[in-house]
């Protein structure tokens, strides 16, 4: 309830605080301690972020952000880009507090040109024991994972490690991989988004033994050849979900995400994951 519009939605928890950030100029945040009641708490960077200019063009907003909070710190990567075009970059910032006002910009970790063959945008952490791993991708030729320095949350190298891909339309964005039991899995979203209650989004998975390849559907397609297990679609006031974020929790694993109204608002959804024989679905 409370203020609960978003795009492209993260969700934290830091002691008894649900701290929620998603596309907006600057960032938006908002908070809650019960999960359903959220108000605003402004955004990130309320004076700008001057360095997104060359990726922006006339669009304002910064793109899906990616938060996770480790060794007492929130780390945030998000997007600078425009619709429609490669000429994308994904930053750094960090916060002590993760409030508005108190994130410190730690530069560009990787970036994307018109000729390129996928588009540098929505970021996914994955901390693995003493290994970070960074997904991202758009379209095109799908989505790829950079290796993380961890003192320094920015990429190890520029190698990129190729993970899923579809062919058609090449529409397949948003991914961040999730580790359960012994098993990592990417979450995708097929299709459309960004187009009121017409949007066609929908919530696809794999799985593998490796955080860094080889994710195969419920059926042992790669993800690399169009594979992927549907968890969740549009389905009667619920249009196009998608822009999804893993919140493991104390009363079990959540999938949080957004999705359009009859009247083309993007709210914020939240379910839980129910895990059997080892592949999720959406309670």
């Amino acid at each position: 309830m409370g203020d609960v519009l978003v795009h492209d939605p993260a969700m934290v928890k830091v002691g008894g605080t649900y701290y929620l950030y998603a596309t907006a100029p600057g960032i938006s945040i908002k908070t809650s301690t019960d999960r359903i009641n959220f108000k605003s708490a402004g955004v990130a960077f309320p004076n700008g972020l001057p360095w997104c200019d060359a990726y922006t063009e006339s669009d304002r907003n910064i793109w899906a952000p990616e938060v996770v909070y480790t060794g007492g710190q929130f780390y945030m990567y998000y997007s600078c880009s425009s619709f429609g075009s490669r000429n994308s970059a994904i930053f750094l910032a960090t916060s002590k507090t993760g409030l508005s006002g108190s994130w410190t910009d730690r530069g560009k970790v990787y970036s994307t040109t018109t000729s390129s063959t996928f588009n540098s945008i929505d970021p996914g952490l994955l901390i693995d024991g003493s290994k970070w791993y960074l997904t991202l991708g758009s379209f095109g030729t799908g989505i790829y994972q950079l290796a993380i320095n961890p003192s320094t949350g920015l990429a190890s190298s520029t190698s990129l490690t190729h993970l899923a891909a579809r062919g058609g339309d090449n529409s397949i964005e948003g991914a961040t991989i999730f580790k359960h039991g012994s098993w990592y899995y990417l979450f995708v979203a097929f299709d459309f988004c960004c187009r009121g209650a017409s949007s066609t989004y929908r919530i696809m998975v794999g799985r593998s033994s490796s955080p860094t390849g080889g994710f195969v559907d419920r059926n042992g397609v790669s993800m690399l050849q169009g594979g992927g297990t549907e968890i969740l679609a549009g389905h009667g006031g619920i249009h196009g979900p998608g822009g999804q974020f893993i919140l493991h929790d104390v009363d079990g694993d959540l999938l949080v995400y957004h999705y359009y109204d009859d009247q083309g608002a993007a709210r914020l959804g939240i379910n839980k994951l129910s895990w059997s024989g080892d592949w999720p679905t959406v309670v």
